[in-house]
């Protein structure tokens, strides 16, 4: 059976139940748990008024690590939020095909920044924050409609923007700049380094 390069006897703990983020972290070879950090992510946006988005996403990201670490001592927690922006402006995930729709409508045609950031907290602390740029093609209403009917329901509510690139969203895009782990929403690269330094990997 492979052996995992993970060092410590307990797994990172994930404070998130994104199944995206944990198979990021399983694809590494890393152990992991997975916990609810039960925080209101809306009320800690509107708590931060005047934050630049790269800011906010690590803020939201520190709260949730921390919100689990404190109850779970000891442990390696990992937060991690992504925060979409286009020109000054967050996105949020939309509430249905019809806000989807709408969303895709201003990003189209345009390009558009994705902060994915990453905090840990408990054992380690640290965090950080790494930025990708995606440019969607010029869309008309019938081709964001058909992408929609295309992508379901489900997948448009599931991320922010309303588009998955692992799946259907990937038709949208003219370009993409930036590690495919950031615009997951967690930067592998810049974590397994930090791991690394900590004494916490292999190799």
């Amino acid at each position: 059976m492979p052996r995992s390069p993970w060092l410590r006897p307990d797994p990172l703990l994930l404070a998130s139940t994104s199944p995206t983020r944990r198979l990021l972290l399983e694809s590494a070879a890393l152990p992991v748990e997975t916990a609810s950090p039960d925080v209101d992510e809306r009320a800690i946006e509107a708590s931060s008024q005047g934050l630049a988005p790269p800011d906010l996403a690590l803020r939201l990201a520190r709260a949730k690590a921390d919100a689990v670490a404190s109850r779970h001592p000891g442990r390696v927690v990992l937060g991690a939020d992504q925060v979409l922006e286009l020109d000054g402006a967050i996105f949020h995930k939309p509430r249905d095909s019809d806000a989807a729709r709408a969303q895709l409508a201003r990003l189209a045609g345009r390009t558009h920044a994705l902060h994915s950031a990453a905090a840990l907290a408990g054992a380690l602390s640290d965090g950080f924050v790494a930025t990708a740029r995606l440019t969607i093609r010029p869309l008309d209403a019938r081709a964001i409609a058909a992408y929609v009917a295309c992508a379901g329901d489900e997948k448009v509510r599931a991320s922010v923007g309303g588009y998955q690139l692992e799946g259907p969203g990937i038709h949208l895009f003219e370009s993409v700049i930036g590690d495919h782990s950031t615009v997951l929403g967690l930067p592998l690269l810049p974590l397994l380094a930090r791991l690394r330094r900590a004494g916490y990997l292999d190799f």
